[in-house]
C-alpha cells in the first residue's frame, strides 16, 4: 500500500538542493506614522511608509500592517503600487 502518482497530481519533486530557500524581491520602507488600528478584531495596523529603494524611491503608501509596529522600522515589501483604503472615523452607526 504505497503512495501513488495520480495524473492530476500537483506535486512535484524539488529540482534543488533540500532545504535550498529562495527570496522574492523586496523593496525597504519605513514607518512615518501610525495611524490606527484596523481590521473587524484590531488585528492590524494602518501606517504611512515611505519607500527607500526601488522605482517607487521616496513614495509615501498608506499599508496595512500585522503585528507589532512603531514609527521608525524598516518593512520590506513585496510591491510598491497597490495603497490600502482610508480608515473611515464615522462609518459605524
Amino acid at each position: 500500500m504505497g503512495f501513488e502518482r495520480r495524473p492530476g497530481d500537483r506535486r512535484q519533486e524539488s529540482e534543488g538542493p533540500k532545504g535550498a530557500v529562495y527570496f522574492t524581491d523586496a523593496f525597504p520602507a519605513r514607518v512615518e506614522e501610525v495611524i490606527d488600528r484596523t481590521g473587524t478584531r484590531g488585528e492590524a495596523t494602518q501606517i504611512r511608509c515611505k519607500i527607500l529603494a526601488g522605482r517607487d524611491q521616496n513614495k509615501i503608501l498608506r499599508r496595512n500592517v500585522k503585528g507589532p509596529i512603531r514609527v521608525g522600522d524598516i518593512l520590506m515589501l513585496r510591491e510598491t503600487e497597490i495603497e490600502a483604503r482610508p480608515l473611515n472615523k464615522g462609518r459605524r452607526k
